[in-house]
């Protein structure tokens, strides 16, 4: 199981680190290394996000995610992303920002920090808004009642997640930007975005269940039958495929370079090669996306069901992280720390309630879950 879902994680790893040790020796090895950690530090709760999503995906649009999906996680936001950013940023052709990257990297570093406060209103919009969508939403699980019940009942008023995002980025450019009005225009870019693509894989998806549920008419003692099984988790036929499986992949790879956009600027307090940036994040990324795989085949989500509401604190505190340093410096060690805690305490607040519940209906859904993911 490790080695299936980690293989190539493993592969990327010697290769990418065989090729830092040739290109800047032990030094270059080291780096690379390092910013692979910071990589995974920063992202666990993406990964947690991705299986959430990942796990109403088709077979088909899984294994998309896993091979065109790394190839834009990896070699378009860690090394095309920065290069793109400084090229539009000083108003260079593909070819001088290459140059500028690989023979001024001092200059290249101060153009990307130049470029920062609207890339990061940008990831921290979408960020926000996929948060406040979560802590809005009435569900039956609440690891924090006494915060998560309020926030729902107050969420019920219809586009709260809007104003609130909109004020906190309005708020956070008056206070702090430089250049308010390019901070709003990425900002409400971020959250038009997040909105467009959350909501047309929801349209979609929608579309494909009622084709499911009229399928399900024509044949009812075949849909008993399933039901009876006690299956927990999507039916095959439930699972996002065609438009609604692209929209639901176009979510995921805009998710990921929001993540991506504060691990690429802040990889430059560690090292200012390009090349060593994108190995060493390249790296990282390959295992968020095999721990994403391993998170659904386990059924993990579903056995520990706070999983997914501490992943959802962390993005929250990571887009306030962001809208932060629009105007001041976070230390990376503070929004990875942040993350990790939020999860951590989710995953043991998980374990003690199966406990508590005696393994019951949560140990029988993961159990379920984890032999339904093993056919995928």
């Amino acid at each position: 199981m490790i080695l299936r879902t980690f293989g190539w994680s493993f592969v990327v790893t010697v290769v990418g680190l065989l090729i830092a040790l040739l290109y800047g020796n032990a030094t270059g090895l080291a780096l690379v290394a390092v910013l692979a950690v910071l990589e995974i530090s920063l992202s666990f709760d993406n990964a947690v996000v991705n299986a959430k999503v990942l796990d109403r995906m088709s077979e088909f649009w899984q294994k998309i995610f896993l091979t065109v999906g790394i190839a834009i996680a990896v070699f378009g936001m860690r090394l095309v992303f920065p290069l793109l950013i400084v090229g539009i940023t000083a108003k260079l052709n593909p070819v001088e920002a290459v140059d500028l990257a690989l023979n001024d990297s001092h200059r290249y570093h101060e153009l990307m920090n130049d470029a920062y406060p609207m890339i990061a209103a940008f990831g921290g919009m979408f960020l926000m808004m996929l948060f406040l969508d979560f802590v809005f939403e009435e569900r039956a699980e609440k690891w924090l009642p006494w915060l998560e019940k309020p926030l729902a009942r107050i969420g019920k008023l219809d586009q709260l997640a809007v104003v609130v995002a909109g004020g906190s980025l309005a708020f956070v450019a008056w206070l702090s930007a430089d250049d308010p009005g390019n901070v709003m225009i990425a900002g409400v870019l971020g959250m038009v975005t997040y909105i467009l693509v959350n909501g047309l894989g929801e349209l979609f998806s929608e579309a494909g269940d009622d084709e499911d549920d009229e399928d399900g008419d024509e044949d009812g003692a075949e849909g008993a039958e399933r039901g009876s099984s006690g299956r927990s988790g999507p039916s095959p036929l439930a699972l996002a495929t065609g438009k609604a499986g692209f929209f639901l992949f176009l979510y995921l790879e805009v998710l990921d370079a929001s993540f991506s956009f504060d691990g690429v600027i802040g990889a430059f307090a560690i090292s200012t090669d390009p090349i060593i940036i994108a190995l060493g994040l390249g790296i990282g990324a390959m295992y968020i996306r095999s721990l994403t795989v391993f998170l659904v085949r386990k059924g993990t989500l579903h056995e520990y069901v706070y999983l997914e509401h501490g992943a959802h604190w962390a993005i929250g505190a990571l887009a306030v992280c962001m809208l932060v340093s629009i105007g001041h410096h976070v230390p990376e060690w503070i929004t990875g720390g942040l993350g990790a805690g939020l999860i951590i305490a989710a995953f043991v607040s998980s374990v003690v309630r199966n406990r508590g519940a005696g393994g019951g209906p949560a140990a029988e859904a993961g159990e379920d879950e984890r032999l339904h993911a093993g056919k995928v």
